[in-house]
């Protein structure tokens, strides 16, 4: 009897000290396979383009922890200086990447969740530019005034406070202060049919969104289009306001950490948003009324495919509890995105 107990008790802590040992193996092979990668940016592109070369190679799970420089190379800290002098197209936003993302194919969605999106620097720079900006004439555009008054702004920011200040001495104010709220203005992947576009071109690649909810927090979903769906990002913003009225916004070099994920054999046409409060569609297109059209048909049918939402009810839903903001009207293509309030989604 003894000897039975004994034994018994023998077995047990073998199983259990097997299990323990599966335990930490698992948990080793798990932290083997989902890697962080810190990567400092040597090169920057101007272009989303399949045929770049991938500076790095990440698999689904992996952490990225990288900088990107502002849309104006970082050339840019004083107010005598002129972004009309310093910047040339197409050299503009400029792109940190493409990261290559294992088992990604067409027809796949790309997930990139932004754990962190925060500016490096104690300082952002917006600039009026001649024939640039929503209420100047510009290239699609034109009009019979003058040229836009060319002006540098300098923004100093209190990233402790999380503000950002500017004097304003030509006004009774005299200086303003505004919350900041970082994100980033351009993000995607490589587009299809062989296009190279540039940064500061938006469209169902995503690109330069100009959108606002690209900050901390948000999972962003990129159609895939090429193998190993090659991702950039870049053009920081501290803040801005919606439309990108005057053609930037608080320009500002970036720490971003983004983590990668992969959904196979799911197809998206436009890129799609999603934070606690909402899921968002983000469309970008000439005029903005057809951008607003394609990212709400996009919402819509997120939800009955997703949802299970009817088609019918999900407009009619859309139509009393949706709401969508403008990312800009300044690009080669506007931007709207399309939100659905989290609340009114079926349990999962």
């Amino acid at each position: 009897m003894k000897i039975f107990c004994l034994t018994q008790r023998n077995q047990t802590t073998f199983v259990i000290g097997f299990v323990l040992c599966l335990c930490v193996l698992t948990l080793s092979s798990l932290s083997f396979a989902q890697k962080t990668h810190y990567f400092k940016p040597i090169k920057y592109y101007y272009t989303y383009d399949a045929k770049h070369e991938p500076v790095l190679t990440l698999a689904p799970g992996d952490t990225l922890i990288t900088t990107t420089r502002d849309a104006f190379s970082n050339k840019i800290s004083k107010e005598d200086q002129k972004a009309s002098e310093l910047i040339h197209m197409p050299k503009v936003n400029d792109q940190t990447g493409p990261f290559y993302v294992e088992g990604a194919e067409p027809g796949d969605t790309l997930v990139l969740h932004l754990i962190s999106v925060q500016p490096n620097r104690d300082f952002a720079v917006s600039a009026h530019i001649p024939n640039f900006g929503v209420l100047s004439g510009e290239t699609y555009t034109a009009l019979l005034t003058n040229p836009l008054p060319e002006k540098t702004y300098i923004w100093k920011l209190d990233l402790e406070r999380n503000v950002g200040r500017l004097p304003l001495p030509n006004s009774k104010i005299k200086e303003i202060e505004i919350p900041l709220h970082p994100f980033l203005g351009t993000v995607g992947v490589a587009p299809n049919y062989g296009e190279a576009v540039l940064s500061l071109t938006p469209a169902e690649h995503g690109g330069n969104m100009d959108c606002v909810e690209t900050k901390t927090g948000t999972t962003l979903y990129f159609p895939v289009s090429v193998k190993g769906a090659l991702f950039m990002l870049g053009d920081g913003h501290a803040a801005q306001g919606d439309g990108e009225i005057c053609g930037t916004g608080l320009e500002c070099s970036m720490e971003v950490t983004v983590e990668v994920g992969l959904i196979k054999g799911k197809s998206i046409h436009w890129p799609r948003f999603e934070d606690d409060e909402h899921i968002m569609v983000a469309a970008s297109t000439r005029p903005v009324i057809d951008a607003f059209r394609s990212a709400h048909v996009e919402l819509i049918n997120w939800l009955v495919s997703d949802y299970g939402f009817d088609r019918w009810e999900a407009l009619q839903l859309v139509s009393q509890v949706g709401t969508s903001r403008i990312g800009n009207v300044v690009d080669p293509k506007y931007t709207v995105v399309a939100k659905f309030p989290k609340k009114y989604l079926p349990p999962q």
